[in-house]
């Protein structure tokens, strides 16, 4: 069957649209949109893709970024590179100068996630790449976190690299992307195939990349009304947290993203406290939902100086577009209950 021309024009292609609508979610230009299998693997991508062929050198990353950003860098040192770590302050921020510390002759690739997935806290990853591009030092971000939930301009951070998943704003799990600007080349991961433009072998995960390009296309519409919604429920939670004794919330003096909100509870370890509150139909993660499973503190929380065993009461209470004020009373309710139980038997009937 030959089909008309004309039918054809209206014919609109899956995954092009899809990398139209991520670029705009970022600011970005569709070309520049390399469509992954999720943050891990554009991390994986950013890092060894940016190593394979160059002369071993130095690399330089924040303590506190996601696990699947230590790892590669960490396998990258196994192999020769140079691995230098950037400090964080006592309040989960990592300051340009900081960086500037770290970069010397033998550094050409920055990496400081834009949010962080533990605490929020959001870094000025504009002054940190102004810092690197000095030296002319190649910078990478991990926006995972960011994307959807405040403002992402890949131009204006200044960043070479810039690591994206969909599941983080309402979108399908197992994709994701890396923008990569044009003046820099990467060694592909996967051979193969000359899909994305040559960068990635294997048949494209259409379904995901249109979930992903949908999710993309509306967080974009509904970002100001939902950043608002989640500023006020945040508000109301920490209002309420400060009340409790024994809660402390963790970088609270930093620009944070409005979904997250990590607490210590002293006198609790965080699994024991998620798992409580579990019961009562209560989602909340200790640290990190990605290391679930581990008793180990969160190193994110240690890179702050946050003592190993404080550390270990953490518990991240990460809210939704469809979380409401009955939500908060009844997870504060709850969390009083829980903290009266270790705290102070007296202050069950008060809890209650």
């Amino acid at each position: 069957m030959v089909i008309p021309p004309a039918f054809m024009a209206l014919v609109v292609q899956p995954v092009p649209q899809a990398r139209e609508q991520v670029a705009l979610l970022v600011k970005a230009h569709p070309r520049q949109v390399i469509f992954t299998s999720g943050g891990t693997e554009s991390n994986n991508m950013a890092l060894k893709g940016f190593a394979a062929g160059r002369k071993q050198a130095a690399m330089a990353i924040s303590e506190i970024e996601h696990s699947s950003l230590i790892a590669p860098a960490q396998n990258l040192q196994q192999h020769g590179w140079q691995l230098d770590l950037i400090e964080s302050d006592s309040a989960g921020r990592v300051s340009p100068a900081a960086v500037s510390e770290v970069i010397n002759d033998e550094t050409c690739l920055v990496s400081v996630m834009l949010a962080n997935n533990e605490t929020g806290v959001i870094q000025d990853v504009a002054a940190i790449s102004d810092v690197a591009r000095e030296r002319e030092v190649i910078v990478h971000t991990d926006a995972v976190q960011a994307a959807g939930k405040i403002t992402v301009d890949f131009a204006a951070t200044g960043a070479h690299m810039m690591s994206l998943s969909a599941h983080k704003l309402y979108g399908p799990k197992g994709v994701g992307a890396l923008i990569v600007h044009k003046s820099l080349e990467l060694e592909p991961l996967l051979h193969g195939t000359g899909h994305e433009m040559g960068m990635r072998g294997g048949t494209e995960n259409v379904a995901g990349i249109v979930g992903f390009g949908k999710a993309a296309e509306l967080a974009v519409k509904n970002l100001e009304t939902h950043t608002t919604h989640l500023h006020e429920l945040q508000r109301l939670l920490e209002r309420g947290l400060r009340e409790i004794t024994g809660v402390s919330i963790v970088a609270e003096q930093s620009l944070r993203l409005a979904n997250t909100t990590c607490i210590l509870a002293e006198g609790i370890e965080g699994e024991t406290l998620l798992m409580n509150l579990d019961r009562q139909g209560i989602a909340v993660s200790s640290g990190s939902a990605c290391a679930s499973g581990s008793t180990n503190p969160s190193h994110v929380l240690l890179a702050m100086g946050i003592d190993r065993d404080l550390a270990r009461c953490a518990v991240r209470v990460s809210l939704g577009k469809d979380n409401n004020r009955d939500d908060i009373d009844y997870f504060l309710k709850h969390l009083r209950r829980e903290l009266a139980n270790v705290q102070d038997p007296a202050l069950q009937a008060w809890a209650s």
